[in-house]
């Protein structure tokens, strides 16, 4: 059915079949010219038909309405980002099952021509990879481009950036006239926990007792909304035990919150105000620029270097595999290793002297 005037715009009118075979009718009006209008119905046809001669861009949008009930909102706002202003601009109209591996490296290279981040690199050919991936799971592609043009940046830009026990006190004292800031930064160095986790937390969370802190919520705002979510993986839903003294400063820290609910959160402000509120303690006290994120970084450093094994650290925060764990601080345990040939030598210098 062609497209029709609809006053001074166009309207798209047709009838398809959807994937069980029954006939429906779309109907879709405020198109400024009949180009438009057919240029949607086209593009919504051939996403019906469910297999790979398809533009690129329209796959996406198929691969969006899949993915979109199967991950957290701010997450699929990300992926989004990306696909849309890295990668549909240069695969938009290519067949996805013409697109070949030198055409992922062609894209590859000009990407890398912008000077962006290695990271950022990687993150982005992920998203790519990703796309590709699901055509081969649900749709018979044959294989993914993207294997076959290899990756391109690296998954840590280098040595994670942390501060040593000494350099948090020393940041520490630029808060202590802000003690819900106070608290919060405590809790993110002492147990590792993510920003997201920390500002879920709640009355009921916490039992003084027992010396824990039960970790199975994520907090985020997005446009305006308070958003709770699970975790952000199975394993992150765990229950954190603290020491004797950050217990207390959390007893004192809950005593002063009064008429607050027991499902409540207790840090009422945003990542946005800790974020703020690390940038400035960090010009106050002098220490070195790290992101917030980089607070369970130093708590990983802080455990590596008393000796605690990468289980016993994944476990504590939340790490779905171990090899997250191994591959985040593999570089913290070499400065492990002059302490244990030391140790050997002298387990070898006592047998010798029995």
């Amino acid at each position: 059915m062609p497209a029709t005037r609809d006053g001074k715009m166009w309207r798209s009118q047709f009838y398809y079949k959807d994937w069980q075979g029954v006939r429906h009718k779309k109907n879709k009006r405020g198109f400024r010219t009949k180009a438009e209008a057919e240029q949607w119905e086209r593009d919504f046809l051939q996403q019906q038909q469910r297999n790979l001669d398809i533009n690129f861009e329209n796959f996406v949008q198929i691969y969006y309405e899949d993915m979109e009930h199967r991950l957290r909102e701010n997450t699929m706002r990300t992926k989004k980002f990306i696909i849309d202003l890295k990668i549909i601009p240069y695969f938009k109209n290519k067949k996805m099952n013409e697109i070949k591996a030198s055409d992922v490296r062609a894209w590859q290279n000009a990407l890398m021509k912008k000077g962006y981040s290695q990271t950022y690199l990687k993150t982005v050919n992920n998203q790519l990879s990703a796309i590709f991936n699901y055509a081969v799971k649900y749709y018979d592609l044959r294989d993914n481009p993207c294997r076959k043009a290899g990756s391109i940046g690296k998954s840590h830009a280098g040595e994670r950036q942390f501060w040593t026990k000494q350099e948090f006190k020393q940041f520490l004292v630029t808060v202590e006239n802000k003690p819900e800031a106070r608290m919060a930064f405590l809790l993110l160095y002492w147990t590792g926990m993510r920003i997201g986790e920390l500002l879920a937390l709640t009355y009921n969370d916490i039992d003084l007792e027992k010396r824990t802190i039960s970790i199975n919520k994520s907090y985020q705002r997005l446009d305006g909304r308070d958003i709770i979510t699970p975790p952000k993986t199975p394993k992150s839903k765990r229950i954190v035990t603290i020491p004797p003294f950050l217990a207390e400063e959390l007893r004192e820290y809950m005593f002063r919150l009064y008429g607050i609910m027991a499902d409540e959160r207790m840090f009422r402000f945003t990542k946005s105000y800790m974020e703020h509120e690390i940038i400035r303690g960090i010009k106050a006290s002098g220490v070195k620029r790290i992101r917030l994120h980089d607070l369970r970084h130093s708590h990983a450093s802080l455990l590596v270097e008393m000796g605690f094994t990468p289980l016993a650290i994944a476990d504590r925060l939340g790490h779905e595999k171990i090899e997250t764990t191994l591959n985040t601080y593999s570089h913290l345990y070499p400065n492990k290793q002059g302490e244990l040939a030391d140790r050997l030598e002298i387990e070898n210098n006592r047998e010798d002297e029995e």
